[in-house]
């Protein structure tokens, strides 16, 4: 302890907190030191505890609180002595009898100082016998008291806590078990082990995983260490020294996050993943340090979770497992169904490296299977610690995994697999992406968790439950004669991910090689290397391109080839979407993937799409348009009215909008009292996840940076534009926006907002809505180079006179804007958007014209080209 210039009792109260802040601070700056210079975890959280221990040992005596019968008791993690440099710091003040008038005074004057000295103090001042009564009916509050300590006070008081809480009827081992388990799966279902941050704490495989094997341990065992389940044969010492191992590895994690955040942070946020890599000794650069320890973080709490799940099924054997035994359901010669959990019926089964594919096998073949059973488990762990090749080298495992890719169900097993390592040990390149982490904000789970979802949303396509979710899948799902090819598909898509160079080409080569090994014939094996090398392609042109302009279909259409491709391509485009972040996948863009599947059904059917086509659905579409005008009640909006109205309308105005949308433009345009002024509605076609931004007005050269500055300042996000004029000057403009959790904007006070501002900024020249979004926290720790590419277009045919253009920027507040003025100051005409936000950068693909309405020259591209450039880094400052 540090020592003071003069007696405790001496010192004021700005002396006294003075004095031992400035200890803590001295104590902190020395584990500091002796954590980068590797000494021990344990050692350190022990060395704090003891620290904390000294000072409120101190402050106990100097307020008198020793000579009031009062136990100070540290509980929690502070009682394990596992006191990491920001975590809450427990206590229990337990009393004989209620405390005093006088009492209650000194406590509060202990806990304000310790609270002025920076400690984030947790306390109860309890009787015993308030103490066991909520201890008896909070788990969380009893799991505290047996972690307690002593800190100083009365002895025999807490010599009572302890007999009273190690009375089996206080918590009896299977109550206690039951309780632990259930708060562990409720933690478990509001989290997972491999977000992009993760709460090293909380998650699945982490610490507190760790922390509920040592509790039940000790309400069943006493025992005080998770050391003393190797004597009681519920860990084997190699399992033991790799559970010690992982604690260690989050401990250190735990601790270098705390410092860095400089508070009790258990979320590694991306602001602080770099500091935390180099304070764990992992260098290069930013990106590679970061990936680094994400990789090891991510392959610790995977082992944790699984040798967690193995002690929980031993720890219910033993306290249930008399009262209701499992169910035993013969499976065949070599495996039995043990309730929900596949037994190995010999100790030697893995002595046969095919048996360590064919036991999940069984899980295609029963549905009831969801695990394996624990000592079936140890055994597969061992063989798998044993292996000296990979499975897939082995004539027989081949066999094995190419039963189980042709079964039904044979997803169910590879989920299996994938959770247990036995995929990362069947393919030496889906080891390479275990635990790879993504660094960017698109991307919400590593490489193989994020394929892992992919192949359960294929499974769901086959469901009948999720039929409404994904209608068209449901039914193409069915017409693949192999499904299991998709299933390879899906394996191998990002499977060439880390590696440096195209993913999609490296993964299409890797299931080049894999089909004939594995007996796939030419076909086959040709048709998983091109949907692995194209799997992006389709959201691509859906997202990024016009897909009512039939060159974009025809192009499309050709790269695609036959029907056959299309359906794979489309149920791996689904499937891979809605498994990369849960916020990815909406109406909006669902519309736009069938939209593309259609027309390009129609192009290769008809062998290309044509003007006819087009006209064909002009046709159609007016006609269902007039239909939903006519079937209004009370329409005042007559047949003559509409074709007049159409008769200034583009072609491709019918082209790029639904019947529905044309019905709705139509009746407001023709049913507002006056055209003089802008005409502007927000509209839901019964979408969830996106709306409709409706502007008629006289067309203006700043329109579109005008009505992004608006949608910028209310914090609207902007999905797609299809601006365009009418043949007397009008512009008709439609925006697909949502808010920004992707929701639609449905709140009426909200769309009357935005309605309004957005009508003074086209009608006051001097307004400017101002802006309050500030750049997203995560974003600011991303480097998104902005790169303006054009893309070459026909010039030469009379129909293409425009220039298409592909923006890549960080997404950063007012950028659309910001490309609206360059557009103005250059005199460019915008003739169609796409807005694709993709985690932190933003992927916006533009048609534009000159303001005669031609295509842009070398010069005049360069110029804005230079000018975007300039402007988007200006507001990235």
């Amino acid at each position: 302890m540090l020592a003071a210039a003069k007696p405790l009792s001496q010192l004021s109260p700005p002396e006294l907190i003075s004095h031992f802040k400035q200890h803590i601070q001295q104590f902190s700056q020395q584990a500091t030191q002796q954590f980068n210079q590797h000494v021990d975890i344990r050692t350190l959280l022990h060395q704090r505890s003891h620290c904390i221990d000294d000072v409120l040992k101190q402050l106990w005596q100097h307020f008198t609180l020793d000579q009031d019968n009062i136990a100070l008791i540290a509980v929690g993690g502070y009682g394990r002595s596992e006191l990491h440099p920001n975590s809450d710091i427990d206590l229990l003040l337990l009393a004989k009898k209620t405390v005093t008038p006088a009492q209650c005074e000194k406590i509060s004057q202990f806990i304000t100082l310790l609270w002025d000295i920076k400690l984030d103090i947790g306390h109860s001042v309890r009787t015993l016998k308030e103490t066991l009564s909520i201890g008896q009916d909070d788990i969380t509050v009893a799991t505290n008291l047996m972690e307690s300590r002593l800190l100083c006070g009365e002895l025999e008081l807490y010599d009572e806590l302890q007999v009273a809480i190690e009375h089996p009827r206080f918590w009896p081992s299977s109550e206690f078990y039951i309780a632990k388990r259930d708060e562990q799966i409720e933690r478990h279902s509001s989290t997972t082990s491999f977000d992009l941050e993760p709460n090293i704490k909380g998650c699945a495989g982490g610490l507190r995983d760790i922390q509920t094997i040592g509790w039940i341990a000790k309400r069943h065992f006493k025992a005080t260490f998770v050391e003393q389940l190797v004597a009681h044969g519920f860990l084997s010492k190699d399992e033991l020294v790799q559970l010690l191992a992982c604690q260690d590895f989050l401990w250190r994690m735990r601790f270098a996050l705390h410092n860095v955040a400089n508070r009790g942070e258990d979320k590694l946020l991306f602001n602080y993943q770099h500091d935390v890599a180099l304070a764990l000794g992992f260098s290069d650069s930013q990106q590679l340090a970061v990936e680094k320890m994400m990789k090891q973080y991510y392959q610790t709490v995977r082992q944790v979770r699984e040798l967690s799940e193995m002690l929980l099924q031993l720890f219910k054997r033993e306290f249930l497992g008399r009262i209701k035994p499992l169910d035993i359901i013969n499976l065949n010669e070599l495996y039995q169904r043990r309730g929900q959990f596949v037994e190995a019926k010999k100790e030697t089964i893995f002595e046969q490296p095919q048996e360590m594919i064919n036991i999940f096998l069984n899980a295609a073949i029963d549905p009831e299977i969801n695990g394996v059973y624990a000592p079936t488990l140890r055994l597969l762990r061992q063989a798998r610690h044993e292996l000296e090749q990979p499975l897939c080298e082995n004539i027989d495992c081949r066999k094995a995994f190419m039963n189980i890719l042709k079964h039904p169900n044979g997803i169910n097993a590879l989920s299996l697999m994938h959770k247990h390592g036995i995929l990362a040990s069947y393919l030496p390149a889906w080891e390479k992406i275990s635990g790879q982490m993504q660094f960017d904000l698109f991307h919400a789970y590593t490489v193989d968790e994020h394929t892992h979802r992919l192949l359960l949303n294929i499974q769901r396509f086959s469901q009948p439950e999720h039929k409404e979710e994904f209608p068209l899948c449901s039914v193409l799902i069915n017409t693949l004669s192999k499904k299991g090819l998709l299933v390879l598909a899906a394996i191998f898509h990002d499977i060439g991910k880390g590696r440096g160079g195209d993913h999609s080409e490296l993964g299409a080569q890797d299931a080049l090689e894999f089909g004939p090994l594995h007996g796939l014939n030419n076909h086959d094996t040709r048709l998983v290397s091109w949907l692995v090398e194209n799997h992006l392609m389709m959201s691509i042109t859906a997202q990024r391109r016009d897909i009512h302009d039939p060159d974009v279909i025809n192009e499309f259409a050709k790269a695609v080839k036959d029907e056959t491709r299309l359906a794979y391509l489309y149920c791996l485009t689904v499937a891979d979407i809605c498994a990369t972040n849960n916020n990815l996948w909406n109406n909006w863009k669902g519309s736009l993937l069938r939209e593309l599947y259609f027309y390009t059904l129609r192009a290769l059917r008809r062998g290309k799409m044509s003007e006819v086509d087009a006209d064909e659905r002009i046709d159609e579409y007016k006609s269902k348009a007039l239909q939903i005008i006519n079937n209004r009640e009370q329409t005042t909006v007559s047949q003559e009215q509409v074709s007049d109205l159409w008769q200034t309308f583009q072609p491709d105005y019918f082209l790029r909008h639904t019947p529905v949308a044309i019905a709705k433009h139509t009746q407001t345009i023709i049913e507002s009292e006056t055209t003089s002024k802008p005409l502007i509605a927000l509209f839901n076609y019964d979408k969830k996840n996106s709306s409709e931004l409706f502007v008629y007005t006289q067309d203006k050269i700043n329109l579109f940076a005008k009505v992004m500055r608006v949608l910028g300042s209310k914090n609207v996000q902007i999905n797609d534009a299809h601006v365009m004029a009418t043949n007397h000057g009008y512009a008709l403009d439609t925006f697909t926006i949502s808010e920004l959790d992707g929701s639609a904007v449905t709140e009426p006070r909200r769309i009357k907002s935005i309605v309004q501002t957005l009508n003074k900024s086209l009608t006051v020249k001097s307004f400017k809505p101002h802006s309050k979004r500030r750049i997203a926290r995560q974003v600011k720790h991303f480097n998104v180079p902005t790169r303006v590419s054009f893309i070459d277009n026909d010039n030469d045919s009379e129909n293409n006179d425009y220039t298409i253009f592909e923006l890549v920027a960080l997404d950063v507040p007012g950028l659309l804007a910001t490309i609206g003025d360059v557009f103005t100051k250059q005199r460019i005409t915008l003739i169609n958007a796409k807005i694709t936000t993709i985690g932190e950068r933003v992927e916006d693909f533009f048609i534009i014209a000159d303001e005669f309405g031609h295509s842009l020259g070398d010069a005049k591209k360069q110029t804005l080209q230079q000018s975007l450039l300039k402007a988007i880094e200006k507001i990235n400052q």
